[in-house]
């Protein structure tokens, strides 16, 4: 179990699309379990200890997690600016519609330069093989019963895919609102996807990850006319929380406002 949000991540797995698992990537976390016993008093100062002690072990070891995933993400971060390689964390709910916008961007690629994309799921390879239709280099993390990718698993994913040169790198993460928004993965920037199917109290339900944003896109604005979702509510609750994001409202399957969408890319 991932000792910093209760994912369970004993197993990891990287592998390349069409092949076989390339890497397995196993970790054991230790955990205490206080316990409460109705005896004598003795006993209820004891065990109080014991929980005293086993939330502090507890928060040192979160603490622990947190600063080796950062360190590794930023020697991360520095071999892919010099490889010129940029790269984004894609991140949203299931459903909202990551992979889709992915195979479109790739298709009409307007940045000029190569994608590759890093995809994690928690099983089977189907979004790898539909970003290699798409036209781009993809490798499958599966995290398992994890709920988000990390620096470790990005950086065996980076030695399976080696990305071109002055390229472009997705790292399209499990989808989830809440754990992705705490791991560094060496990204460039952080890319929030959210659908109008969802509702639009999604910043104020999910704070961390919307703060933690630079882009926000409102994907399936063609569902607009038969949903109950305030564009201008959603934003204004986002830049509350993050007053310098960047907001743009897109439908990736009519393509409304994807040119902003790839200006921004070209800027990274």
């Amino acid at each position: 179990m991932c000792a910093t949000c209760g994912c369970g991540t004993d197993e990891v797995r990287v592998t390349s699309v069409g092949g076989h698992d390339r890497h397995d990537h196993h970790r054991q976390h230790g955990h205490d379990h206080p316990h409460q016993h109705g005896h004598d008093h003795q006993h209820d100062h004891d065990d109080d200890h014991r929980s005293v002690e086993a939330r502090t072990h507890t928060i040192e070891l979160e603490t622990s997690v947190l600063a080796k995933n950062d360190e590794l993400a930023a020697h991360t971060r520095r071999w892919l600016t010099e490889h010129g390689i940029s790269a984004v964390n894609l991140m949203s709910s299931p459903g909202a519609g990551k992979t889709s916008l992915l195979e479109r961007t790739i298709r009409e690629n307007r940045t000029g330069r190569s994608i590759a994309v890093i995809e994690g799921d928690q099983e089977t390879l189907l979004d790898a093989e539909r970003i290699r239709a798409a036209g781009a280099k993809a490798v499958q993390i599966n995290t398992g019963a994890g709920c988000h990718l990390d620096a470790t698993m990005v950086s065996s994913g980076l030695d399976r895919l080696q990305p071109e040169d002055d390229s472009v790198l997705f790292l399209e993460n499990v989808g989830n609102l809440v754990c992705p928004a705490l791991f560094d993965l060496g990204e460039a920037r952080k890319v929030v996807v959210i659908s109008v199917t969802e509702g639009d109290d999604k910043p104020l339900k999910y704070p961390h990850m919307f703060a933690a944003a630079d882009l926000v896109l409102v994907n399936k604005t063609d569902l607009l006319p038969y949903v109950d979702f305030d564009l201008d509510r959603c934003e204004k609750d986002a830049r509350s929380l993050n007053p310098g994001l960047e907001w743009v409202p897109v439908s990736v399957r009519n393509g409304v406002n994807l040119d902003a969408w790839y200006r921004w890319l070209g800027a990274v």
